[in-house]
């Protein structure tokens, strides 16, 4: 049984040093960049037309980089600072006005299931919008785009809560699952979908006189539908109730399909899609482009999540991973399966999907047999590589810093 004081306890204490460190790294940065930029400015080389040298451009990169990095810090305080207003944003909506006994309960789901996680999509919207605007934007305009970011969260929340039921599982974000509180059970169910409508109230309060509002509205409908798809395909890969799972499910392009859908459009495309929206792009040429990066990396980030479900620490990913036991299409399965010989083969198809200690842990440690981590570990890095030359190819159309902005977060992830 895991001890819920102690993950909140941990987690309360890690918050804190974060943002300690946070605005302690902000204000280096800040203070550190002008310092940088007058050192180029003050060479006797760069007062006159010439090309750049090496050290220059170095500098000059490295000045940029740190204005990245100072933007991000101080935005994603503005995107925290933000929360209160989200909360009068649904207390305000007519059906809630007809039913203050509903609001309190509202803010309740909000607060539990959006504040904790890592808030990396939403941050993901303004970040990219600020980029494609060369930083430059108004107040209305970064408010527009943080709430925006904040209803994606909405919708990773949406999808959380429901799939957590779906897969019975124990822990998110180092505390119980929604549906495990409350005496709620399946009932949490339908504030998976309070919390989908919640996306629609703030489209609508932020967006509805601009010229953005339908492609955006069009773009959540769309990748909702997607996500549910991918989750529908997870489900019918998985088996039933005391049932083995049928193995034979279970290839690389199964697995594809599903991460895809499941994960890549919602987590990756998304974000992107909307800050470009906002940014008045409407070339579906550079949107092609985006996805065809972004969708690859959202495979490379469900890899991840799949192997931190397996052998990640549950003190540090936030829940306990039931991937096994659930008999999840995973790609540590898809991974492994074609290596089996048939002593092997018949361990998983004993075992796999099976919920008890020793089951899970004869099939984990098949995968070390099987030197899953190491291979792991080598896919990590060659799709990092291949995900790094594809931002390269793509510097003339766009800004490569939105891309090269995920990979510094999930590269190396631990949760």
């Amino acid at each position: 049984m895991i001890n819920t004081k102690y993950y909140t306890f941990v987690r309360a204490g890690t918050q804190r040093a974060r943002f300690r460190n946070r605005m302690l790294r902000s204000n280096q940065l800040i203070t550190s960049t002008p310092k940088l930029l007058r050192k180029f400015f003050s060479s006797k080389s760069s007062s006159v037309l010439h090309r750049p040298s090496s050290e220059e451009l170095e500098v000059l990169e490295r000045s940029k980089n740190l204005l990245v990095m100072a933007t991000s810090c101080k935005i994603k305080d503005q995107f925290h600072e933000f929360f209160p207003e989200m909360l009068r944003c649904f207390k305000n909506s007519p059906p809630l006005q007809e039913l203050p006994s509903m609001q309190e309960w509202i803010k309740k789901i909000v607060e539990y299931n959006l504040k904790g996680g890592k808030m990396n999509r939403g941050m993901a919207v303004v970040e990219s919008f600020i980029i494609l605007k060369n930083h430059q934007i108004s107040e209305e305009e970064k408010n527009t785009a943080i709430a925006l970011g904040w209803a994606v969260e909405m919708l990773q929340a949406f999808f959380l809560v429901a799939d957590d039921i779906m897969d019975n599982s124990l822990t998110r974000r180092m505390k119980p699952c929604w549906y495990h509180t409350n005496n709620l059970g399946v009932k949490a169910f339908n504030d998976a979908i309070l919390l989908e409508s919640l996306i629609y109230q703030i489209v609508s309060s932020y967006c509805k006189n601009k010229h953005y509002y339908l492609p955006v509205l069009e773009l959540f409908h769309d990748v909702t539908m997607r996500t549910s798809l991918g989750q529908a395909m997870d489900l019918h890969s998985a088996p039933n109730s005391n049932e083995a799972p049928d193995l034979g499910k279970f290839t690389v392009e199964t697995y594809d399909a599903i991460v895809k859908y499941k994960t890549a459009y919602y987590s990756f495309y998304l974000p992107v899609a909307i800050a470009m929206r906002l940014a008045g792009i409407q070339d579906n040429v550079l949107f092609k482009r985006a996805e065809d990066i972004l969708l690859p990396m959202g495979r490379f980030f469900q890899v991840q999540d799949d192997y931190l479900d397996c052998f990640g620490d549950p003190e540090i990913t936030g829940k306990i991973g039931t991937d096994i036991e659930d008999g999840k299409c995973s790609w540590l399965i898809v991974t492994a399966l074609p290596m089996c010989d048939s002593t092997q083969r018949q361990l998983v198809e004993a075992h796999y999907g099976l919920k008890n200690t020793e089951s899970v842990n004869l099939v984990k440690s098949l995968y070390q047999q099987l030197n899953i981590p190491n291979l792991y570990t080598e896919y990590e890095e060659r799709s990092y590589k291949e995900l790094t030359q594809m931002i390269e190819g793509m510097k003339h159309q766009l800004p490569t810093s939105i891309f090269q902005g995920f990979m510094e977060k999930i590269y190396k992830r631990l949760n």
